[in-house]
């Protein structure tokens, strides 16, 4: 696969290990889920670069071993005790030169080493971050699979720090076991060996027993080095959720003067965020003083040995070096498994949670058997449709109706009447708990989600939009379509005047959430984007009910013109943008109270009657005062009106 590839086309996944389980805390499970990216299926090139790091990371040992004896043999070459392999060749010029040759051997054999290591690492390194990435696009493409119901009980800010983490421990379990882990077992087992060759078994039980007694302090302090780790990330978590829930709800903040009390909220966080870090620091100094005894009393008493040896006459002053560099050079790596074991335990913490985010199963999945949804004239139909987020409090309650094909279709009600959970449902957001919603004959549940998606535009009360420019929030409707044909939607939506008026037109950025923008203008840019995208299905949820009145009638002009010759299901909460309406279905309490069009419901004096009394009688108020100059805008008037719609026991 070649590069351009590689980045034109998102990673797969493996069907294989998208849904395995992994015990919670478990290095095991973590090492098991992993490999299928250390060693992908489809990336030869990956698997060779494995391969030669393998080989490599086998030369570098060997050279590591051989630079102690290069330096034993120069120590007693110099000190008259010439123990070189060469020694006995009969070469005088070599017996005079062998010292030089043998401290430049010395600096040869860790030049070898050293670039031999660099070179491992730069070869592996392509492994690691191809593991990270594909394992990172999973989870994030698994978080937009997962339900509503998943990120309405998640805080954004909570769910970013997981993906963040998760990848940085995938990158410090990939590397620290192939770069780290692997290489240390590795020298341990060759050392072993020239302790035996070179010395006697007195000095392999010193050795092991060093390294035993090293990595048992290591893992005991380790395991109670955890517990804290995991408090100051679940600190710096709260943190992190309540500064972005304070910077995001800025305008709100400031209305309540309430900047005080945001920020004692946020130092409150930040101050168990402290405690736990000076813990974790203070567990570390520990953690690192006790390694440094065990070894140094190990070190020792291999150090011991050999000078008793020398007194006896069984060792040479080359041997004494060479046993304490060897030591030495075991520090090292031994040094970084325990650092490897702690970043390992700790990563595996760091990734729990992104493993229980793969653990969630979607609760609105595709049927094995789903095929794309055909639309052929676009009719819509609820049979007998129940639905409830909680048992105990059924939402819709055998709901039955049809949208027929270009037709228009209101539902109004109450606040808590089960209007929006029509909208989620159509989309397919949630299932529904009983019945059935069908478009042009074909059940929803039946059908993928991305072809029924595709076949349904929506324009909802509060448009969000990404943080970047016009043209990109307008494209997302469709996202293959020209700078023309964006344009041409604009038009339609009577933005592309105010947007030419700016400064940079359609290349203006529109700020976090689409902040920059006002309610009116955020509107027409979500209209934009339904008119580009060009559904047969239309769906408005209460797509103008935040708007003062006149901005309301222009953007329902533009509303108008994109329903026409569509199929629309409008959740109105004005009622005054849905008199023309074919049908208005009147909701209360999760079942159709009324229905009919405006004059007939107006007739029957019933529940629909009576909104349209309360709002109107709201409107002339706020009318009045905006005459008489009580308030400067008709939209603030009226307040103990309350909400005309609202009754006192209506919840959703």
């Amino acid at each position: 696969m070649t590069d351009s590839s590689v980045r034109s086309h998102p990673p797969t996944v493996p069907a294989a290990t998208s849904h395995v389980a992994v015990d919670r805390g478990s290095l095991f499970g973590t090492l098991v889920r992993l490999w299928p990216y250390i060693w992908p299926g489809d990336r030869a090139d990956l698997k060779m670069r494995v391969v030669w790091a393998m080989v490599l990371l086998l030369i570098a040992k060997v050279a590591t071993l051989a630079v102690p004896f290069t330096f034993k043999w120069a120590i007693d070459a110099l000190s008259g005790e010439n123990t070189s392999p060469l020694a006995s060749a009969d070469w005088t010029t070599w017996l005079i030169a062998s010292p030089l040759i043998l401290t430049a051997s010395y600096g040869l054999m860790r030049v070898v080493m050293a670039v031999l290591t660099q070179w491992r690492d730069g070869i592996f390194a392509q492994v690691a971050m191809h593991a990270v990435r594909r394992l990172a696009y999973m989870t994030f493409v698994h978080m937009h699979e997962l339900s509503l119901r998943f990120h309405l009980e998640r805080k954004t800010g909570g769910l970013t720090r997981v993906l963040e983490r998760g990848r940085t421990g995938i990158e410090t379990i990939v590397r620290m076991v192939i770069l780290q882990l692997v290489p240390t077992i590795i020298e341990v087992a060759l050392l072993i060996g020239v302790l035996l060759w070179k010395f006697d078994w007195r000095y392999v039980l010193a050795t092991v027993a060093t390294v035993a007694v090293y990595m048992y302090f290591t893992y005991i302090a380790t395991e109670w080095r955890i517990e804290i780790r995991r408090r100051m990330n679940d600190s710096d978590t709260q943190a992190n959720t309540k500064a972005i829930d304070s910077l995001l709800n800025y305008e709100t903040v400031k209305y309540f003067g309430a900047e005080h009390r945001e920020a004692e909220r946020y130092d409150r966080s930040m101050q168990r965020y402290e405690r736990a870090s000076v813990d974790t620091y203070t567990s570390l100094a520990w953690l690192n003083t006790g390694q440094a005894v065990i070894f140094t009393c190990g070190l020792t008493a291999t150090m011991v040995m050999c000078a008793i040896g020398i007194r006896q006459g069984h060792n040479t002053i080359g041997d004494f070096v060479m046993i304490n560099a060897m030591m030495i050079q075991l520090y090292q790596p031994l040094n970084f498994m325990g650092m490897v074991y702690r970043e390992i335990k700790q990563a595996v913490i760091d990734i729990e949670k992104m493993f229980d985010v793969l653990a969630r199963h979607p609760e609105v999945k595709d049927r094995l058997d789903a095929t794309p949804l055909v639309v052929s004239s676009g009719a819509v139909r609820f049979e007998d449709v129940q639905f409830a987020y909680d048992p105990a409090r059924p939402i819709l309650k055998g709901l039955s109706f049809e949208v027929p094909a270009g037709k228009t279709v209101a539902i109004v009600g109450p606040s808590g009447a089960g209007k929006s959970t029509i909208s989620r449902l159509l989309f397919r957001l949630y299932d529904v708990s009983g019945g059935r919603i069908l478009i042009d004959g074909q059940d929803i549940r039946a059908v993928t989600q991305a072809s029924l998606r595709a076949a349904i535009g929506m324009v909802p009360q509060d448009t969000v939009l990404f943080n970047d420019t016009i043209r990109y929030n307008i494209r997302y409707g469709r996202w293959n379509a020209s700078d023309q044909e964006v344009e041409e939607a604009a038009a339609l939506a009577q933005i592309d005047g105010f947007i030419r008026m700016s400064p940079k037109g359609y290349e203006t950025e529109v700020g976090e959430r689409g902040l920059k923008l006002s309610g009116g203008e955020k509107q027409r840019v979500a209209i934009a984007r339904t008119i580009l995208k060009g559904p047969p299905i239309l769906l408005l949820d209460e797509a103008t009910s935040a708007l003062d009145s006149h901005t309301e009638k222009e953007i329902q002009d533009s509303l108008d013109r994109v329903s026409r010759d569509r199929t629309s299901l409008v959740i109105a909460h004005r009622l005054s943008t849905i008199v023309g309406a074919d049908e208005i279905i009147v909701l209360d309490r999760g079942q159709i109270a009324e229905r009919g069009r405006h004059a007939q419901l107006l007739a029957a004096n019933g529940l629909y009657a009576s909104m349209w009394n309360r709002q109107r009688e709201a409107e002339e108020a706020r009318e009045r005062l905006a005459q008489t100059g009580d308030i400067d805008s008709p939209e603030r008037a009226a307040p103990h009106l309350g909400d005309p719609l609202a009754t006192p026991d209506a919840a959703e």
